[in-house]
């Protein structure tokens, strides 16, 4: 069995709660009864949102995961972002990941010309007199830990908002936060 869901701010891309430093944390199997052996496809960070693919099939998982897949989030960022950065971004920077250095591959990023309009966040991002931000897509292929939110970083922009959109084929669309959709087959 797969499913589309829209996973809300503030939860964990687990089931399970098996850690001692994770107690009281919102799990996904609070937002629907999900089979047995459900498991998420790739991860979204607590803090992250949008579009994430559950399924029991273990050959989809490993699909998704490859290099091949195309990843799409929507990022708003602090600061008014510039080409110059949107170039850096697009060419590949040099991230840390778990201690070592990595250089991401590249990638399509771009400024959008408005912003997207998405549900309000339970916790406020932040007040407009902290200044202006700025809204990117960014596409990539691989999936490091953290590595959007380090690749704007990299470039002098962090992250403020991380929404991910699309999946290879399959988009968040008018999905709300929780909500979570029943997928005969994955369109990757």
């Amino acid at each position: 069995m797969n499913f589309k869901i829209y996973k809300p701010y503030g939860y964990l891309s687990q089931f399970v709660n098996n850690q001692s430093t994770r107690k009281n944390k919102k799990l996904l199997g609070e937002l629907y009864d999900f089979p047995q052996e459900t498991m998420a496809i790739g991860r979204l960070d607590e803090d992250s949102e949008g579009l994430l693919l559950l399924t029991n099939e273990g050959q989809i998982s490993e699909e998704v995961r490859s290099r091949t897949v195309e990843k799409e989030y929507y990022v708003q960022v602090d600061g008014d972002i510039d080409p110059i950065a949107i170039s850096k971004l697009s060419s590949g920077v040099e991230i840390g990941i778990h201690g070592k250095k990595y250089t991401t591959n590249p990638c399509t990023a771009f400024k959008l010309k408005s912003p997207p309009q998405f549900p309000e966040r339970g916790k406020k991002i932040r007040d407009e007199r902290h200044g202006p931000t700025s809204w990117l897509s960014i596409v990539i292929t691989e999936g490091k830990f953290r590595q959007v939110k380090k690749m704007t970083a990299a470039v002098g922009y962090p992250t403020l908002r991380l929404v991910r959109i699309r999946i290879g084929n399959e988009f968040l669309g008018s999905m709300i936060p929780g909500e979570v959709e029943a997928v005969k087959t994955f369109k990757l």
